[in-house]
């Protein structure tokens, strides 16, 4: 295995919780919707409407 693809991995397990057997499951497009950069700052809730959902959804 490459030293990009074990970096790849190891992003895929340790970061995001995948196991190995569903990292090499993904697509290339699917590998690159979980590692693109967030949404833009302006498009996130701002705290006040987290903590909101979180008083609504306290689960």
């Amino acid at each position: 295995m490459s030293a990009h693809w074990a970096a790849c991995l190891s992003f895929a397990v340790l970061r995001l919780g995948l196991t190995s057997h569903a990292f090499w499951a993904l697509s290339l497009a699917e590998w690159r919707a979980l590692t693109q950069p967030v949404a833009s700052v302006s498009d996130l809730p701002d705290p006040a409407a987290l903590r909101a959902l979180a008083a609504r959804f306290p689960d």
